[in-house]
């Protein structure tokens, strides 16, 4: 590989043009522009723009390395002109050349692959979402069947988004399971023939672009940080409550993953203690739950709901035992706040057992709140995840060295 110095021509470039686009990017941001007075330049000018001088402003550059840097990065497609300021007060001479951030000129998936669906959001480069797709699986299906839905619901999304194949620049993945670095499932037990499957392999074969996997429940701690409940919080613990619940969590608004990515796996705990598997803790007839799945937690559930006095016990001692899981994770990491989602988070009575167990057991009690994306919290955060790989590519300045022009 090549050695890199402080003055090589190729390094400045690269750093000029993600400040340069860093800049573009926040003109196009999503948050609110400031009231502008009537008939000012700026009231007129097209939204999400800005000029070769507020860019040379912004990034510290000089006006002419702005405008070589902004030539090449719409020469890469990733910069287009916007239109000109229309209406307003009528001004002498030609209107400075506005450019904005072409978010259109890429576009990114997050995919949930679960035990009874795959679910798939598309998005442009600025995060903004352009179409969904979701398909039912059958729970007991094979791992090739399985990533033929995938593949089968990703073509028909981008078919109806009228996006081609080739724009995807980089693919999020949330799964059940511990994941390592580059994408194998080296353990799952929800998902038939999962344990070992190079899952990240198979779909960058498949979508031809970077593909990021991640274990479920880190992918929706990360949804729910980046446009949930735990929005604006550092420290933050996510709980998938479904038939053996896992979790995710945050620490300094990251993601803490584990040494080999088993964090948070707090689904195993009963073992240390040889207690009741989760087939007999939900069991309403004193025989182990069979067949052991999502559906038949559901109906237990719902049978609670109705009234059923024996499905109620049940999903007492399934709440008792979330609360003694969660209770142990907070104790570790002292998180801001609890987010609690899966299929069990609405069930009637177990945020509020949360809270007054968590107060008991715990030094201090964290905030508990039910998560705001429900079961779009995996792919959402698989997106992110999508974006966050992007992002570093087009925008991050790595290191210590400033731009200079």
């Amino acid at each position: 590989m090549a050695r890199l110095t402080g003055g090589d021509p190729s390094l400045l470039r690269r750093i000029n043009s993600a400040v340069v686009l860093q800049a573009l990017r926040a003109a196009t941001g999503d948050g609110p522009r400031e009231p502008r007075a009537a008939g000012s330049p700026e009231a007129s000018a097209a939204p999400g723009s800005a000029t070769l001088t507020d860019l040379a402003r912004a990034t510290g550059l000089s006006r002419p390395t702005v405008e070589g840097v902004v030539e090449g990065l719409a020469a890469a497609g990733l910069v287009a002109e916007a239109p000109a300021e229309d209406g307003g007060a009528r001004r002498q001479g030609r209107p400075a050349r506005r450019f904005r951030f072409r978010a259109e000129a890429g576009h990114l998936l997050g995919v949930e692959i679960g035990a009874h669906r795959v679910a798939a959001l598309l998005a442009r480069l600025d995060g903004r979402t352009v179409g969904s797709a979701e398909r039912a699986v059958p729970e007991r299906a094979p791992a090739d069947e399985r990533l033929e839905h995938v593949r089968a619901a990703v073509a028909g999304l981008l078919r109806e988004a009228g996006v081609a194949h080739g724009s995807l620049r980089a693919v999020g993945v949330g799964s059940p399971g511990i994941v390592t670095a580059d994408g194998t499932v080296r353990l799952a037990t929800a998902l038939p023939g999962w344990t070992g499957l190079r899952l990240g392999e198979r779909l960058r074969r498949c979508f031809r672009c970077p593909v990021l996997v991640e274990n479920d429940a880190n992918a929706a701690a990360v949804a729910e940080h980046w446009k949930g409940a735990a929005a604006g919080s550092g420290d933050v613990v996510l709980v998938l409550a479904g038939l053996s619940p896992g979790a995710g969590s945050l620490i300094g608004g990251r993601l803490h993953r584990g040494f080999g990515g088993a964090a948070g796996e707090i689904g195993a705990l009963h073992l240390l203690g040889r207690q009741a598997a989760p087939e007999q803790v939900l069991s309403t007839t004193g025989e182990p739950l069979r067949p052991l799945d999502e559906t038949q937690v559901a109906e237990v559930f719902a049978r609670a709901r109705a009234g059923d006095a024996q499905a109620r016990a049940a999903v007492d001692r399934f709440t008792a035992r979330l609360v003694h899981d969660v209770a142990a994770l907070v104790l570790a990491l002292d998180p801001e706040v609890v987010v609690v989602g899966g299929r069990a988070a609405g069930a009637e009575g177990v945020l509020g057992r949360l809270r007054e167990e968590l107060a008991r057991y715990c030094l201090r009690p964290p905030r508990v709140a039910a998560s705001l994306l429900g079961p779009a919290a995996v792919a959402t955060g698989a997106l992110r995840l999508a974006l966050d790989h992007v992002e570093e590519e087009l925008f991050a300045v790595r290191g210590t060295v400033t731009a200079r022009g």
